[in-house]
């Protein structure tokens, strides 16, 4: 249920951001799509990236009002489906602070990695040399930046609160104390 609840998160802080500058890739989709791969089977895994599909086709059309060219998702929508497999690979059998925390920083580095890549080599506005790759890479990384931000605040709480609430309950405490 949490998965779920997360990747809804994740839909509605994109909408949130739109207009803000300074926020501009501080969303949940990242630290949800990871989670989600964590918590839940991979023939559940269609239902976010549909759902995410069609956030980026009403961001696109209705919120930044551009011609949506699906085309130019691809890159995005595989992204998607290796954010969720992260989880699944990363996290699924083993969590851990360590497992965790790889998983903020390797969500949000792929993403920018590719799809910074992506951009440079599809789109116009920077120069097809390694010196315009460069310049793609460093114009995005505030964006790389929030998101980092954004995943490990939204990754941290997902699997360390249920933790703290579980090491809280008394009975957990008193059942611990009479087993050692």
């Amino acid at each position: 249920m949490i998965a779920y609840l997360l990747v809804l998160l994740a839909v509605l802080s994109r909408y949130l951001v739109v207009g803000h500058l300074p926020l501009l890739n501080f969303t949940a989709v990242t630290g949800g799509l990871i989670y989600f791969g964590a918590r839940r089977s991979w023939r559940e895994m269609a239902g976010p990236l549909v759902i995410l599909m069609a956030s980026d086709y009403f961001l696109t059309t209705y919120a930044y009002h551009y011609a949506f060219h699906w085309q130019g998702y691809i890159p995005t929508w595989i992204w998607y489906v290796a954010a969720m497999a992260l989880g699944q690979i990363l996290l699924r059998a083993k969590t851990s602070v360590v497992r965790v925390a790889a998983g903020a920083i390797l969500g949000p580095t792929s993403f920018w990695i590719i799809s910074n890549f992506a951009y440079w080599a599809t789109g116009t506005m920077y120069p097809r040399t390694l010196s315009g790759l460069m310049t793609c890479y460093a114009a995005a990384i505030p964006f790389y930046g929030n998101d980092l931000a954004a995943t490990t605040l939204v990754l941290a709480a997902a699997f360390g609160i249920p933790v703290l609430v579980h090491r809280m309950n008394p009975a957990e405490r008193a059942a611990v104390q009479i087993r050692k």
